[in-house]
């Protein structure tokens, strides 16, 4: 062989080592990333572990947290409100009632005919409307003043045609979802607003009597007979299908819970009379905390940035508005210690950029090459293909976060059934009866994500035990913001309390 043949061979080997060093000095750095990558996510799912015996934890800590809320004002940091609604819905109400629901930048008007067998709802009339945005920075007689308006034309297409005795005034329940003081069954005063909402002079201010005299003012011939939370409407709508629901809970965007107490538990309040014995209560159990709740430095890191730091802490761990920003926060924190993600987009550097419907979507996703996870992170987060691998770490994350929110979310119901004695702590082995327990539950969180729904279920389950579980049914309402105001308007209703005291 030549010179040249030999020269020409010898370099070839030499760019060919170079070309494979560089092959597997480049593998053995994405080795390396992706080790870091998958090293955050054994963090991750370190610090979201959830055991049955941290569960217990969780409901032993929110027992006590519950006695003391009830026994003295700012005792606890729940709240622990009392509604002063002594009546839930039987099902035996009959007749015609309204209810109004204000909780944000939209309203709804609904009348209900109920026709006196439960379950049995005659027939039911909506409307809602949009609040202009002037007027939520206008004054309180405008705005009543425009809904009062729009309840009138709403009461004149409903009741065309029909009689109604001069002597029978429409009662209306009220669902205000906003911060306020609850004074009596119907009437509290404004807190702060939320939402948007900056209307000073309301402030303060008794929100019944501001509405009730915009009713006046356009002759309606209404009463507002109640004002109610949405959690507390949706334990009435669950009474009135199931006399033996005690407790309803939300899970949507925001999360809360109440629940039917006796009233002589109600140490705060002592000599409060009510006519059943018991009362709701409004948890307001976002607020809730123990050292128990296992949060991570992602937690922390949004909390800090919120604008209710140090609030809220069951709330920020569990509810529909946070879940889809600790997602993103983990994705954030590989992109950035990584670069299996590509370069970090603005999208994905932005607060609340994704939501939780879409960590739902990517997280039940079924399809083999995980089409909807790559279409979520480039429509969504600007994150262009990755690989099928990065994909599934993906879908790993939104299960961490969602299984966590879900097993604390029932570890919050398996609390209320422990302060009212129906978890059977507090049965002997020979005691084999049971009582049959219904908890209301609402909210786009548990009713279209699966997974959430299940990982509820199945934590319930684990804490209870299978033969206390099998006494207990979560059972879905719809609409307990609005039906539900109705339906305490009527239970609450002379003619039906009345009547009831006669069969």
């Amino acid at each position: 062989m030549g010179k040249v043949a030999v020269g020409v061979a010898v370099g070839l080997a030499v760019v060919a080592c170079a070309v494979a060093g560089l092959m597997v000095g480049r593998r053995v750095k994405s080795r390396k990333k992706w080790k870091r990558v998958v090293g955050i996510f054994r963090e991750l799912e370190e610090d979201c572990e959830t055991t049955v015996g941290r569960l217990r934890q969780v409901v032993d800590a929110m027992d006590v947290e519950m006695h003391a809320g009830l026994a003295s004002e700012g005792g606890s940091k729940l709240k622990m409100l009392l509604t002063f609604v002594d009546r839930l819905p039987t099902g035996s109400e009959i007749g015609a009632y309204y209810a109004l629901d204000v909780g944000g930048t939209n309203f709804r008007v609904l009348r209900v005919q109920l026709g006196g067998r439960r379950s049995l709802i005659l027939s039911k009339n909506v409307e809602r409307q949009p609040v202009p945005q002037h007027l939520m920075q206008s004054t309180s007689e405008d705005l009543f003043d425009f809904i009062a308006s729009t309840l009138k034309q709403f009461v004149d297409e409903v009741e065309s045609g029909s009689e109604l005795s001069p002597s029978k005034t429409r009662e209306l329940g009220f669902t205000f979802s906003f911060p306020v003081k609850q004074l009596s069954f119907r009437s509290g005063t404004l807190i702060k607003w939320t939402k948007g909402f900056v209307i000073e002079d309301l402030i303060g201010k008794e929100v019944v009597e501001c509405l009730q005299a915009a009713l006046d003012r356009k002759s309606l011939g209404m009463e507002v007979t109640a004002l109610v939370n949405d959690t507390v409407g949706t334990l009435a709508l669950g009474h009135y299908h199931d006399g033996d629901t005690v407790a309803a809970a939300i899970f949507g965007t925001g999360t809360n819970a109440c629940y039917l107490e006796r009233a002589d538990a109600i140490i705060k309040c002592q000599g409060l009379l009510t006519s059943s014995g018991s009362m709701v209560v409004n948890m307001e159990w976002g607020s809730f905390w123990t050292s128990h709740l296992p949060r991570t430095s992602y937690d922390i890191d949004l909390d800090a940035e919120s604008h209710n730091p140090n609030d809220q802490g069951f709330e920020k761990m569990i509810s529909g508005m946070y879940l889809g920003e600790i997602v993103r926060r983990v994705i954030l924190r590989m992109s950035q210690e990584s670069d299996v993600f590509g370069c970090v987009s603005s999208q994905l550097s932005t607060p609340f950029s994704l939501q939780t419907p879409l960590i739902a979507s990517m997280h039940e996703d079924v399809s083999p090459e995980l089409k909807e996870v790559a279409r979520v992170l480039k429509e969504t987060l600007e994150i262009p293909e990755v690989p099928l691998k990065v994909r599934k770490l993906v879908v790993s994350v939104c299960n961490v976060v969602t299984r966590r929110a879900a097993r604390l979310a029932a570890a919050g119901i398996a609390g209320i059934l422990k302060k009212i004695g129906r978890d059977g702590s507090g049965r002997s082995r020979s005691d084999t009866k049971m009582r049959r327990t219904v908890v209301a539950i609402e909210g786009s969180l548990y009713t279209r994500y699966t997974m959430f729904r299940e990982y509820l279920q199945e934590a319930l389950y684990e804490i209870l035990g299978e033969d206390v579980f099998a006494h207990v049914i979560l059972k879905v309402t719809e609409d307990g913001s609005g039906l539900g105001a109705a339906l305490i308007a009527a239970s609450h209703s002379s003619y039906n309390v009345d009547r009831e005291q006669l069969l």
